[in-house]
């Protein structure tokens, strides 16, 4: 018997919104050697929430970004995902030079600068990658990653004014392809 039941209905009105909020809380990490792990991530300045063990076959290890309202778990026992195997979760930074330097100083291998072409989001696939910071550093269009030891993959996003529905085109702090598409356009 599945826990989640299935519900299809067709509408073509728009869902109401919620009348509760929903946070997402925990990030799982996929992970081969724990202990190396939490190394990697103390190393980052993240703090560190909880390290709880049952036995020798259950441990959770849980981090929290600084300023940030979600956290990452991983540990043994914790998920079925091969290790290394997430991608692109994306860490929000307000200078994502001095977030770069910084991370280069405690020994994180953090790839160069990149914005999209399109001037919208990051692309998967690569072929939109421009090299460098956005040139007038718009928030949402610059980018950098690094991968933690099992090859996790995380994403840098330089984010200084966060988007709205009333934001008007032509507002300088985002580029217009992104303006765009909060218009509809």
């Amino acid at each position: 018997m599945s826990l989640v039941q299935e519900h299809h209905e067709t509408t073509t009105e728009a869902p109401s919104p919620l009348t509760f909020d929903m946070k997402i809380e925990i990030v799982v990490l996929p992970v081969s050697d724990v202990d190396h792990a939490k190394r990697f991530y103390g190393a980052l300045g993240w703090r560190l929430d909880l390290d709880f063990r049952k036995g020798e076959d259950y441990r959770v290890i849980q981090f929290t970004p600084p300023g940030s309202g979600c956290s990452i778990i991983f540990g043994k026992n914790v998920t079925t995902a091969a290790p290394g195997s997430a991608r692109d979760h994306y860490l929000i930074v307000a200078d994502l030079k001095l977030a770069r330097e910084e991370l280069i100083r405690r020994g994180v291998e953090v790839s160069q600068p990149f914005h999209d072409a399109g001037g919208v989001f990051h692309h998967a696939d690569d072929q939109c990658v421009v090299r460098g910071l956005n040139p007038t550093r718009q928030s949402y269009a610059s980018f950098a990653s690094f991968k933690d030891p099992d090859g996790n993959v995380w994403l840098l996003q330089e984010i200084t004014a966060r988007l709205s529905p009333d934001l008007q085109l032509g507002d300088t702090r985002f580029t217009s392809q992104v303006l765009q598409a909060i218009h509809g356009g």
